[in-house]
Order: structure tokens, then C-alpha cells, then sequence
């Protein structure tokens, strides 16, 4: 990989990674529906152009927005409300071997030993970051954050089933199609959205402002053209600094505390994750892993 590349797909990991308390920030702020629904909406804005054509499978482009768009993001952004944002960033990543198990049950892929011994790791580097001692209570967020990375795998498999597509026409649609679930979800269940909104100042629109242009469309834009460009088992297992560099990030600016108990769990559960990531998914494809990244949800 020229070294001009790797400093790409290195930014993007650092941008990625410090979205994650930016967005636990800006929950304190406003409702955690109203802050995907704000995300994403800018988002479907600044895509209009990409609209076009009508996808030929507008039911199935309408159930991956569903999975990889408005749950994946609502859960994600409740797991970051409930939890700290460190022990979310490392618990997104069950996200690949979840797609990894499903795409065995569903599309038949056949996982040897070396894929099979990464699924492992990462389950249980996932188990020892949540669990907590006899008596105490578990995190309700940690729980959210292993829905939001099944609903990036489920959206990954359902991928599989769409003919070619662009990576920013496909994010156009993900994008307006979960406008209106999620307007609905903030209007019904959450209330002070507005007020919310204006208590953050300059600063909250500054987040949104970078959450919308610098992680949805210059990071995953980079992102996809290197995926294009090179082998997924190359530019894959870069992605494994996002975590890294989240918790980094939550600790500068979240006084958030690393124990070792988050260490040792996050230690496992990347090497996991690398041995998965270091092998192509034949059956899922270039398209299909490279959205396994956004099980994280930036």
C-alpha cells in the first residue's frame, strides 16, 4: 500500500475514532433518536444528488437502511448514553464475527480454524469488557452496543443480495430512508429535542457539522475508494486502530478511566476481530465487509 494511502486510511481511523465521545458529548445535549435524525438527515441533504437512478430493489435497499442506518445509529447512540464511550468502541466490534456467523448459516460460507479461533477471541474479549463483578449491575449500554453491531451484520448479509451499487448512491438511500422512522421515534418517545439543541451552542453544531462532513462523507467516501482499490485483507485490518484511538480520544477528553479490566478485553477482543479481518469473506464480498465497519456506526 503506497504510503500516501496509509496515511489516509489512518486519518480516517482517527477521525472515526474521535466521533466516538464527540457523540457521547453531544447526547448529553440532545436526545440520542433527535441527534441520529439531525446526523443523518444532513447527510440524505447532502446526498440528493446521488439519488438517482430509483434502486431496482428499493424493498431490499429499504430493509438494509433499516439495519445498517436507523437501528444501527439509534442503538449505537443509546449505548453511548447508558455506557462509557471506551468500553462501546470495543464492544461495536463483535459487529464482524456476528456477520461472520450469519454468513455461515445463511450464505453457506465455510469458516476453518483460523476464523473460527478469531470468533472466539472476540466473543470473549466482549464478555470480559462487560461483565462486572457478582452483585453488580450490568451496563444497559454495553447490551445496546452489541444490538447496534448485529444489526451492521444482519444489514451486511442483506447486502450480499443487492446487485452492484455505488457505496454513495446506496448511502443516499440508507440515508432518507431512515429519516421518517426515526422523525417519528424522536417525535413519539423524546421530548426538548429544540431546546436541547440550542442549550449546546456553537459547539454542538460544530460536532454535527464534523460528524456529518469529516465521518459520513469524506471518511467513508476514502474509506470505500481504498476498499476499491485494494484487497479488503489489506486495508481491513487498519481499522482495528478505530477502538484505539476511541478510547484515546474518551480519555482526553472524557476523563474516562482505562482499567485493565477494559485493556485485557479490548486486547482479545481485536486480536479476534484481526484474524477474521485478515482473511476475505468470499461470500460477503469487498461491499459486504467493508460495512461491517460501520457496525461502530461512524
Amino acid at each position: 500500500m503506497r504510503l500516501l494511502d496509509i496515511l489516509l486510511i489512518s486519518l480516517c481511523c482517527i477521525i472515526w475514532g474521535a466521533n466516538v465521545p464527540v457523540t457521547r458529548w453531544c447526547i448529553d445535549f440532545v436526545p440520542p433518536v433527535f441527534l441520529v435524525l439531525l446526523r443523518i438527515g444532513s447527510v440524505a441533504l447532502l446526498l440528493i444528488p446521488y439519488l438517482r437512478p430509483f434502486p431496482k430493489q428499493f424493498w431490499l435497499v429499504f430493509l438494509i437502511s433499516n439495519c445498517i442506518g436507523g437501528v444501527n445509529f439509534v442503538l449505537l447512540f443509546l449505548a453511548l448514553k447508558y455506557a462509557n464511550a471506551s468500553s462501546v468502541a470495543i464492544v461495536g466490534q463483535v459487529g464482524l464475527p456476528i456477520a461472520t456467523v450469519l454468513s455461515v448459516i445463511f450464505l453457506k460460507e465455510q469458516v476453518k480454524w483460523r476464523r473460527t479461533i478469531g470468533i472466539i477471541l472476540a466473543l470473549i474479549g466482549v464478555i470480559i469488557v462487560i461483565y462486572k463483578p457478582s452483585g453488580a449491575k450490568l451496563e444497559i449500554g454495553l447490551f445496546f452496543a452489541c444490538g447496534s453491531a448485529a444489526a451492521g451484520a444482519i444489514g451486511t448479509i442483506l447486502m450480499k443480495r443487492l446487485i452492484p451499487i455505488g457505496a454513495l448512491h446506496l448511502q443516499a438511500w440508507v440515508s432518507l430512508l431512515s429519516v421518517i422512522p426515526l422523525a417519528i421515534g424522536t417525535y413519539f418517545f423524546e421530548q426538548n429535542q429544540w431546546q436541547g439543541l440550542m442549550n449546546g451552542g456553537l459547539l454542538l453544531w460544530v460536532a454535527i457539522v464534523f460528524s456529518v462532513i469529516a465521518v459520513s462523507i469524506v471518511g467513508h467516501s476514502a474509506y470505500y475508494s481504498l476498499v476499491k482499490k485494494y484487497d479488503v485483507t489489506l486495508v481491513m485490518p487498519f481499522t482495528l486502530m478505530v477502538p484505539i484511538w476511541a478510547v484515546i480520544a474518551s480519555v482526553i477528553f472524557l476523563n474516562e478511566q482505562v482499567t485493565l479490566q477494559l485493556v485485557v478485553g479490548g486486547l482479545i477482543c481485536l486480536a479476534g476481530v484481526g484474524l477474521i479481518a485478515m482473511r476475505q469473506n468470499k461470500s460477503l464480498g469487498k461491499e459486504g465487509l467493508a460495512s461491517t465497519r460501520e457496525t461502530l456506526g461512524l
